[in-house]
C-alpha cells in the first residue's frame, strides 16, 4: 500500500493490487473476445449436418460423452473464458426455446464476428458494425419469412411432420433409423398435443432407455413405463382391467413425531403390540380392497410383514415409484394421488385395461408397463440400444425430433434446409445493402458473408469442394430465382431441397439468426476487459 495526498492534503491510499490485476482495452479486447468466440464455433463447425462429426468428452469423473448436438457438446466443454461462456450460453437458449439448431447458432455468430473483426480492421466504429448488423438482421427475418412456406397437416396426415423430424434427425447417430424415430417422435407429440390451442406439453412424455436390444427395438407405448417391479416375486405378473391406487403413505404403523419410547416388560404386551401393528396392516389392506383396487402403487417403501399380508390377500402393489412417475401414472390413468388412506374412495382409483411386468434377455431387469389406460394424454418412448452412451445420445436425439414436432405444431411454416434459407437471405441481405447510405452498408455486406459459412461448412463437412459447391448453388438461385436449391450434402443428384424433402422450421431458422446477431452485438461493445491477477 502506498499513501498519497490530494491537493488539499487529504491523504487517500493506492492499493497495489490494482496494478496486478491485467487489463486488455479498445481493438485489442474486442480482438480478444472476437478470437475466443471464433475458437468455440471452430470446434462445433465440423459437427454441423448430416456428415458432420461426433465429439467425445469425458467429464472428470471418467464418464464418456459421443455427441454431435452443440448444445451438449459446449455444456460439457470445461471453459474458462467469458466471451466463450456467451457462445455456450447462446447454445443453450436456442435448445430451450427451440430445441434444434444449437450448432448452426454457434457456427454463425462465430463467422459474424469474424466478419466484424475485419471491418474493426478497416477502422469502422464497432458500434456503426453492430448498427448495420442489427439492420441486417431484420431484413435476413422478414426474407424467411417471405420465402417460408406453410405446411398443413392433420391427425390423421402425419407425413408432414415425419418429414421434418427425419430432417432433424439425419444429422445424428441414429440416422440409419429416422423414418421409424420420426414417426415416434410425431405420434408422440400428436397423443399429447392440444390441437385447437396449438399447445403441447413435453412434459408428458416419459423418454426411458434400458440396455440391450437393438435401435430398431425402440418403441412408443400408449402409457406408462416404470423402473420397478412387483414387490413380492409370487405376485401375479399381469393384471387386466386394473383399479390402480396411487399412495404417497407408506404402509406401516404411524409414528409418533415426537422422541418416544416403548416398555414392555411382558410376553403378553408384546403380543398385544405385535396384534395391534398386525391389525392396523390388516386395516390398510381392507381399505384399499374395499374401494375396489387392484393393483397399489405406492411412493414409499414397507416392510415384509406388509408385503406378506399383500401378497396374501391377492393385492399386488409396487414400491418406491418416484414422485414425477407418480404423477404421470395418476395422469395418464386418470386417478388421484391419495396422501392418506382415510381419504382412499372408489373414484380416486386410476383405471388401466392392462399392467405387466416385463423382463429382458436373460438379465433380471425387470420393468412395469401400464397400457390401454384411461386418458392416453401421456406416453412414454421407450428406447433400445447396445450400450448406455448409444441410448443416451437417442434421447437427445428424440428430444430435438419432439421438439422440432412441437414447433410445427405452434407454427406450421417451414422454411427449406441444407443452408437454402442462409443462401437466400444472403443474396437478399447483400442486394439491400445497396439502399443503405451510411457505413452501416459494410456491416450489411459483412452480414450477407457470414450467413454463408452455414452452406459451407455443410459442403466441407460432406466432403465437397466448398466455395465451388457454393458459387454453384448461389449462381443457380439467382438465375432460376429459386429459394429452394441448397447444398447436396447426401450426393442426392440434385440441389432442390423439396425434392430431398429437407426441411426446417421458420420460427427456429429466424431465432437462430436473431440470438447470434444479439450476441454478437454484446461482444462488440465490450471495449474493456479487467481481469483479477491470478497470484496475489
Amino acid at each position: 500500500m502506498a499513501l498519497a495526498f490530494d491537493e488539499y492534503g487529504r491523504p487517500f491510499i493506492i492499493l497495489r493490487e490494482q496494478e496486478k490485476k491485467s487489463r486488455l482495452q479498445g481493438l485489442d479486447a474486442q480482438k480478444a473476445n472476437i478470437a475466443a468466440g471464433k475458437s468455440v464455433a471452430r470446434i462445433l463447425r465440423t459437427s454441423l449436418g448430416p456428415k458432420g462429426m461426433d465429439k467425445m468428452l469425458q467429464s472428470p469423473d471418467g464418464d464418456v460423452t459421443i455427441t454431435n448436438d452443440g448444445a451438449t457438446i459446449l455444456e460439457l466443454m470445461d471453459v474458462d473464458n467469458q466471451i466463450a461462456k456467451l457462445m455456450v450460453e447462446l447454445s443453450r437458449s436456442q435448445d430451450y426455446d427451440i430445441g434444434d439448431g444449437t450448432t448452426g447458432v454457434v457456427v454463425m455468430a462465430g463467422s459474424l464476428l469474424e466478419q466484424a473483426e475485419k471491418l474493426l480492421e478497416r477502422g469502422i466504429h464497432p458500434i456503426r458494425v453492430a448498427e448495420g448488423y442489427e439492420m441486417a438482421s431484420r431484413i435476413a427475418v422478414d426474407h424467411l419469412e417471405s420465402i417460408s412456406t406453410k405446411y398443413e397437416f392433420s391427425a390423421t396426415d402425419i407425413e408432414p411432420l415425419v418429414q421434418t423430424c427425419m430432417t432433424t434427425l439425419s444429422s445424428k447417430i441414429v440416422s440409419r433409423c429416422k423414418r421409424a424415430l420420426a414417426e415416434i417422435a410425431v405420434k408422440a407429440v400428436l397423443a399429447v398435443a392440444d390441437l385447437e390451442r396449438k399447445d403441447v406439453n413435453l412434459d408428458l412424455i416419459k423418454v426411458e432407455g434400458k440396455v440391450g436390444g437393438k435401435l430398431e427395438d425402440t418403441e412408443l407405448v400408449q402409457g406408462i413405463i416404470v423402473d420397478k417391479d412387483m414387490s413380492h416375486p409370487q405376485m401375479p405378473k399381469r393384471i387386466e382391467d386394473a383399479h390402480i391406487a396411487i399412495l404417497t403413505c407408506p404402509f406401516e404403523p404411524p409414528k409418533p413425531k415426537t422422541k418416544h419410547k416403548v416398555d414392555i416388560d411382558t410376553v403378553e404386551k408384546f403380543q398385544t403390540l405385535r396384534g395391534q401393528e398386525q391389525k392396523y396392516f390388516d386395516d390398510m389392506v381392507q381399505k384399499c380392497k374395499d374401494v375396489g383396487a387392484t393393483l397399489v402403487i405406492c411412493q414409499w417403501g414397507f416392510d415384509d410383514e406388509a408385503n406378506h399380508l399383500l401378497m396374501q390377500r391377492d393385492l399386488p402393489a409396487v414400491r418406491w415409484v418416484g414422485g414425477v412417475e407418480l404423477e404421470l401414472i395418476a395422469i395418464a390413468t386418470g386417478g388421484r394421488i391419495v396422501p392418506r388412506f382415510q381419504e382412499l374412495s372408489t373414484e380416486k382409483l386410476g383405471k388401466a385395461g392392462l399392467v405387466r411386468e416385463k423382463s429382458f434377455g436373460t438379465t433380471k431387469d425387470r420393468m412395469l408397463y401400464i397400457e390401454k389406460c384411461a386418458n392416453s394424454k401421456a406416453v412414454t418412448i421407450f428406447i433400445r440400444g447396445g450400450n448406455k452412451m448409444m441410448i443416451e445420445e437417442t434421447k437427445r436425439s428424440i428430444h430435438d425430433a419432439l421438439c422440432v414436432a412441437r414447433n410445427l405444431i405452434i407454427n406450421n411454416s417451414i422454411v427449406y434446409g441444407g443452408g437454402s434459407a442462409e443462401i437466400s437471405c444472403s443474396i437478399a441481405v447483400e442486394a439491400a445493402a445497396d439502399r443503405h447510405p451510411g457505413v452501416e452498408q459494410y456491416a450489411i455486406r459483412a452480414f450477407a458473408d457470414a450467413l454463408d459459412a452455414i452452406p459451407l461448412a455443410l459442403a466441407e463437412n460432406s466432403g465437397l469442394p466448398p466455395i465451388d459447391t457454393l458459387t454453384v448453388v448461389k449462381s443457380q438461385h439467382v438465375k432460376e430465382n429459386n429459394s429452394r436449391c441448397g447444398i447436396d450434402c447426401n450426393d442426392v443428384g440434385t440441389n432442390d431441397m423439396k425434392e430431398q424433402n429437407v426441411f426446417e422450421t421458420l420460427i427456429g431458422k429466424q431465432q437462430q439468426i436473431l440470438l447470434a446477431t444479439q450476441v454478437v452485438k454484446m461482444i462488440l461493445k465490450i471495449d474493456d476487459v479487467i481481469t483479477p491477477s491470478e497470484y496475489c
